[in-house]
């Protein structure tokens, strides 16, 4: 299946273009994301979970709308072993024996507040570290593959792309004021793989182009790119169209995750065609 037959489109030509939106784009992220600073959830900051059995099965929205009345319509709400227990996560001052009353009182239901934690500012401290670490780690591991697999040049410019689409989801997130938790964080790594699958993909054709075709690398990129864009609209495509999905319908829980990937899928998909290759192109012109 292919949208285009021969498509012969001058990607590395606008090369400069390109770089301009990515640098704009970039430094504003980084902007945004040291003066504003990300909002980080309830695992990196601290707060309570109450895990809570209702006597009747209600709907997630039910819980939310009543926890909205109170101010705690962001609190993390998920279901938990059988379809009546729930696990609630939330960061404002209120005492889980203070919701138990509230439940019963506007749902007419007993309510039993089975557990409680505390997550302790030092534990979310840890594990904002715990995600750095293992966003920079993953980076690493990919620049030592593609060095190995192709070479330190492609290697190198995929890696710069993979902080590049990294920083720019998250400047995104930063200025709409979505918070920061563990399933972002996934996201994140999630953009990390797919943004480099698709980089090794139209890196591998430009080196198998090399042996075959005659020509500059400027020509020979420009012809890989092209030959991988059906591929590559297919593939971006097909899962932007799942991640809209969680995005609009998934509800409140997978908001943030979903709007991560959406937006990392498209700065992803827009650096593997754009940023790698010309970078590479450059690299090899000014030595």
């Amino acid at each position: 299946m292919k949208f285009f037959k021969t498509p012969n489109i001058d990607f590395l030509g606008k090369r400069y273009f390109a770089y301009a939106i990515s640098g704009i784009l970039f430094v504003s992220s980084v902007l945004i994301i040291l003066i504003k600073g990300p909002k980080y959830g309830i695992d990196f900051t601290g707060g309570k979970i109450a895990q809570i059995r209702f006597e009747k099965d209600f709907s997630p929205e039910t819980v939310r709308k009543e926890l909205a009345k109170i101010g705690m319509g962001k609190a993390e709400i998920q279901k938990y072993g059988s379809e009546k227990d729930y696990l609630i996560k939330y960061s404002e001052k209120i005492d889980p024996d203070s919701l138990i009353k509230i439940f019963k009182k506007d749902l007419n239901v007993e309510v039993e507040l089975q557990r409680t934690e505390n997550v302790g500012p030092r534990v979310g401290r840890e594990l904002q570290y715990k995600a750095i670490e293992a966003v920079l780690i993953g980076m690493i591991l990919m620049l030592i593959y593609i060095a190995f697999r192709f070479n330190f040049k492609f290697g190198v410019t995929a890696v710069l792309a993979l902080f590049h689409d990294v920083i720019i989801t998250l400047g995104f997130l930063v200025f709409l004021n979505r918070e920061i938790t563990i399933p972002v964080i996934a996201a994140l790594l999630t953009i990390v793989g797919y943004s480099i699958n698709d980089s090794i993909i139209v890196s591998d054709r430009i080196r198998e182009n090399l042996k075959k075709i005659r020509g500059s690398f400027f020509e020979i990129a420009n012809k890989s790119i092209n030959q991988t864009l059906s591929r590559t609209i297919i593939t971006s495509g097909t899962t932007l169209v799942v991640v809209l999905a969680l995005l609009f319908l998934g509800g409140p829980i997978l908001r943030d995750f979903s709007l991560a990937l959406t937006i990392g899928i498209i700065v992803g998909t827009y650096s593997s065609i754009y940023v790698v290759a010309a970078l590479v192109n450059d690299w090899q012109r000014k030595r």
